[in-house]
């Protein structure tokens, strides 16, 4: 079967798991490399023009000019490969991720597209080859696959790269903490026996988590008019200003509305009597979502097990862990939070 971005394959996924796993875990051994915090993309070169498909099979090609062109300069033959699409920013030396420059490339005019390009490169981390030429390697084992992706893309030069790899799970867990101070997400495991399975959970991926004490500043209606939908979170900047971090969602049917009387003490009124509402930061791929919320007195102090930091907000939805009723919302400060040591970005790349 020939992949193209018109009958295009489904990326294998992963599973998370709470600890980068031992190699006696799964039979025949693990390989581990980092997880990169971008965009998943699959690329389709016939030998002349190249597609990039994402992982939900939208077409991301005229997003990135400047890596279609290094694919069809650079790819020595016709192939589709799995990676992923990142933005590296900062000084030599101390480069690393940029989501948010990744993402204000998802734009709509094409002159702007060009312009970041030029001002924000991106480059592509290959870590699977699914064919070559006629060749369908959908069924070869990953270590098969892997040394024939080395074959094929190693040494071609930036922008295309390859994820580096290891057997050593002492390694993988020291990448775990040293690589996300370049801004990656965490250690991801393939079953070296493992053929590649198409939108099926096989490997597995260990992101770091860590809680925080955050300040519950309102909350957002569900979508089906009925409920909390999710909580909004806010964190005291040096300053002594409140500021919104981010949100909690994923609440089941029945909490949803116990959430609504549970938290109507806290509702701020106008001298009328009226639910004071505010406005959140709309993120660049909620267009069209209501972003209005119930404003609540910052008074209630919640802790969330969250990832990252994306500047000064969760770089994900967080998850709700427990009240704490010990806690003085005026204690619950940016302070807290766990900043990963500088890493420089060139250092993870081969």
């Amino acid at each position: 079967m020939d992949f193209t971005v018109v009958s295009p394959i489904v990326p294998m996924l992963a599973k998370a798991v709470d600890a980068v796993p031992a190699q006696d875990s799964v039979p025949g051994g693990l390989s581990y490399e980092p997880k990169w915090d971008g965009f998943r993309a699959i690329v389709y070169f016939d030998g002349e023009t190249c597609e990039i498909g994402s992982r939900g099979s939208k077409v991301l090609t005229r997003y990135f000019p400047e890596l279609t062109e290094a694919f069809a300069r650079l790819l020595p033959e016709p192939c589709v490969l799995d990676g992923e699409i990142v933005v590296p920013t900062g000084e030599p030396g101390r480069e690393k991720l940029n989501w948010e420059a990744l993402s204000g490339r998802i734009h709509p005019a094409d002159s702007r597209i060009r312009r970041l390009a030029a001002e924000t490169p991106a480059m592509f981390v290959a870590f699977d080859l699914l064919s070559v030429r006629a060749d369908n390697h959908l069924d070869h084992p990953f270590s098969e696959r892997r040394a024939a992706l080395e074959r094929l893309a190693g040494g071609l030069g930036h922008p295309i790269h390859l994820s580096q790899t290891t057997t050593d799970v002492d390694l993988a867990r020291r990448w775990l903490v040293e690589f996300e101070g370049a801004g990656l997400d965490g250690v991801v495991a393939k079953p070296l026996e493992a053929a590649y399975s198409p939108g099926r959970r096989i490997m597995l991926k260990t992101k770091h988590r860590r809680t925080a004490d955050v300040v519950l500043l309102g909350y957002r209606v569900h979508k089906s008019g009925s409920g909390v939908g999710s909580l909004l979170l806010g964190l005291y900047d040096r300053n002594g200003e409140l500021r919104n971090v981010g949100g909690a969602s994923a609440f089941s049917d029945r909490r949803r509305l116990e959430l609504v009387d549970e938290l109507a003490p806290l509702v701020l009124r106008d001298d009328a009597g009226d639910v004071v509402s505010g406005e959140s930061e709309p993120s660049r791929f909620s267009s069209g979502k209501v972003t209005s919320f119930v404003r609540l007195q910052p008074s209630r102090v919640l802790e969330v097990r969250y990832d990252q930091m994306e500047g000064s907000r969760f770089r994900h939805t967080v998850q709700f862990f427990r009240w704490r009723p010990d806690r003085d919302a005026r204690s619950c400060t940016f302070d807290q939070l766990e900043r990963p040591i500088a890493y420089d970005l060139s250092r993870v790349l081969l």
